[in-house]
């Protein structure tokens, strides 16, 4: 009988549950359907949020005409109006919200009132997350990144090339300043080209509005953080694009820009703070003349951020210049500038389902700041990955902004990768200079000697070049075989890989070496018309076609490496105008060889005996031919040697 009575009991507290929870789902609805919407303010940001963050912090940025005199009021359950903050502009509130436990949609209207009994209303939307936090898996070690600059990869959709609206009007695909057309649909379009190549991964440079007067092409002095550039496409392009990826096995990496705005942003012509971006007094001359001609410029010294010598006025001159007078250095110091930063980062990371951020311009923002910032981007999405540039040849430098690094000054970064631009400088240095005691591939093996330094050498981005350095094949100075060893040694090394557009086709800057616009030149094919198709091969040089085959081979070959991804690595100093690397696991070893010998050479293996493949067969991953680890191994051209224990 107890037990008939203990079920009976079981039995209706579930069904009092269940018709509890289908009460409130339905209250909900009824709730929905009876809020009648309205959308009667000039903008709010971000633009809609989610449900489900760790964080249950949240706050709006409003602004319309005079909206300063109005208060603000919230009925709903889920939502409660913590703090209304009033800005130096009369045409701002900032919000606080706290949102209830919840994984539901909701929607809620913001109800705005003045003292003369006007009222606003703003019906704002709390969406359901489509994806936990744990599913959001950041780029790694496994990853090859395709770097494109969108303007110069492949026009799909012509219709977008101008409007009449922006400042910046028509193409001009001979200037190589002027914007040429490519859009999102040019990179969707070809997403099998970049797969077959062997990446895994495609960061395009920034996709946001750019309303810039001109070199508005590039991406970088962002006028709208919540608007993606008509000229791309359209924010469902962008959808679009990293669903393809999704579908294909393939992340998506957003080039974020923290440190600056364009000129051209909506917010310049009505400051929120009189403190919004650095040096504001120098660009606000008054209110009838908008001048940025006295506004000081960043000295550079990125120094300043470990040095500790640095004077106060170094310092200040680094973090708060303007990177360019045509780009606001913004004021992450001022709390509502470093929400509104945040939340815009968390807001894309959600919209898009990224793969990863690339943040531009690292050390230049307030670095307390910055490390607030990746901190809360990792703790809501603890898989994901953020890289950081940091253009500095010096380990020191780049181990800094490096998470788990034991910094001097205590600073905790939060941030998982940074750039490795010392590698890149010893690579292109070592293959070019003769081979003294302490030249040529000397150089590069202590390059990577170096990585006792760094706090997690293998999530580094690595690279051969990218938009805003020469092309890799003209700092190598033309030569092909030299180009093939920088790439094989840094997809094989312990660091994240990324390679820049068009490098499999040999594209260079040789007519004016460094110049931007030239080294952003149009990927062949990717307009209608182009007399030759990079994409098909049509009219493809032999040399050309060949250099595409050779990275598909290295880089489908990395991709199938768990060695390469997670394995052990040991190098062995270089002589004999030859370098030895290995990666290796319990089920694999990978040996990898740059060889600088002019005339076939037999490579004695007695010296790399640790490496226990005595007797082995390996197999030449770039030929398919098999060799027998023995006394000697003929080496027979100048060149990289790819070889694995995996037949």
């Amino acid at each position: 009988m107890k037990k008939l009575i203990l079920s009976i009991t079981l039995f209706l507290a579930i069904l009092i549950c269940s018709c509890k929870e289908q009460v409130e789902k339905t209250d909900q609805k009824q709730q929905d359907q009876e809020l009648v919407e309205a959308f009667e303010l000039n903008k709010v940001e971000p633009p809609h949020w989610w449900t489900g963050f760790k964080s249950n912090e949240l706050q709006l940025m409003v602004k319309h005409p005079n909206i300063g005199n109005y208060n603000p009021s919230i009925n709903s359950d889920v939502v409660n109006l913590v703090e209304v903050h009033k800005a130096d502009s009369p045409n701002y509130l900032f919000l606080d919200l706290e949102i209830e436990e919840t994984t539901q949609s909701h929607k809620f209207n913001i109800v705005f009132k003045d003292a003369n009994g006007t009222e606003l209303t703003q019906t704002y939307e709390l969406k359901a997350r489509e994806q936990s936090a744990d599913d959001f898996i950041g780029f790694n070690s496994s990853d090859a990144i395709y770097l494109i600059t969108p303007d110069r990869f492949a026009n799909a959709n012509p219709s977008n090339d101008s409007f009449d609206y922006m400042s910046e009007i028509g193409i001009d695909r001979s200037d190589d300043y002027a914007r040429h057309g490519g859009d999102i649909e040019g990179i969707i379009q070809n997403v099998d080209y970049i797969k077959n190549l062997g990446f895994t991964s495609v960061w395009p440079c920034p996709l946001l509005t750019n309303d810039m007067s001109s070199g508005s092409y590039h991406g970088y002095a962002i006028t709208d953080y919540y608007q993606v550039d008509p000229r791309f496409g359209t924010l469902e392009d962008y959808k679009k694009l990293a669903n393809t990826l999704r579908k294909n096995d393939m992340k998506l990496v957003m080039d974020q820009v923290a440190n600056h705005c364009g000129l051209g942003h909506w917010w310049m012509q009505d400051l929120p703070f009189k403190d919004w971006v650095n040096f504001q007094d120098n660009y606000i001359q008054n209110q009838s003349r908008w001048d940025n001609s006295k506004v000081i410029t960043s000295n550079h010294v990125r120094t300043t951020n470990q040095d500790i010598y640095a004077s106060q006025s170094d310092k200040k001159g680094m973090s708060n210049g303007w990177f360019v007078s045509g780009m606001p250095d913004l004021n992450q110091r001022n709390p509502f500038m470093a929400n509104y930063i945040i939340q815009n980062s968390i807001w894309w990371i959600e919209t898009l389902g990224l793969g990863g951020i690339r943040q531009d311009t690292y050390p230049y923002p307030d670095k307390d700041f910055m490390s607030n910032w990746a901190g809360a981007i990792m703790n809501e999405y603890p898989n994901f990955n953020i890289v950081g540039e940091e253009w500095s040849t010096n380990p020191l430098l780049i181990a800094y902004w490096q998470e788990g690094h034991d910094n001097h000054d205590g600073y905790k970064s939060n941030l998982p990768s940074t750039m490795d631009f010392a590698m890149q400088e010893q690579l292109v240095s070592g293959l070019k200079n003769p081979e003294t005691w302490g030249t040529g591939l000397k150089e590069i093996y202590v390059a990577l000697a170096n990585d006792f330094g760094y706090a997690n050498p293998q999530s580094i981005m690595a690279f051969p070049d990218n938009h805003d350095m020469s092309r890799i094949f003209t700092q190598l100075e033309g030569d092909i075989t030299k180009t093939k060893m920088a790439l094989s040694y840094l997809a094989t090394i312990p660091r994240i890989f990324q390679m820049y557009y068009g490098t499999e086709i040999l594209m260079n800057d040789f007519e004016k070496p460094g110049d931007h616009g030239l080294i952003r030149t149009d990927f062949p094919g990717g307009w209608e018309g182009d007399a030759v198709n990079a994409f098909t091969g049509d009219n493809l040089e032999a040399s050309k076609k060949e250099m595409q085959g050779f990275i598909a081979t290295l880089l489908n070959f990395r991709k199938s490496s768990d060695a390469i991804h997670k394995g052990k690595t040991i190098h062995f100093a270089p002589e004999d105008n030859t370098y030895l690397l290995a990666r290796y696991n319990e089920d694999e070893t990978v040996v990898h060889i740059m060889n600088k010998n002019e005339e076939p050479f037999d490579l004695g293996l007695d010296r790399f005996k640790e490496l226990g493949l005595e007797g082995k067969t390996l197999k030449n991953v770039f030929t398919g031919e098999t060799v027998t680890w023995s006394e000697n191994l003929t080496l027979d051209k100048k060149g990289s040697y790819l070889f694995t224990t995996k037949l």
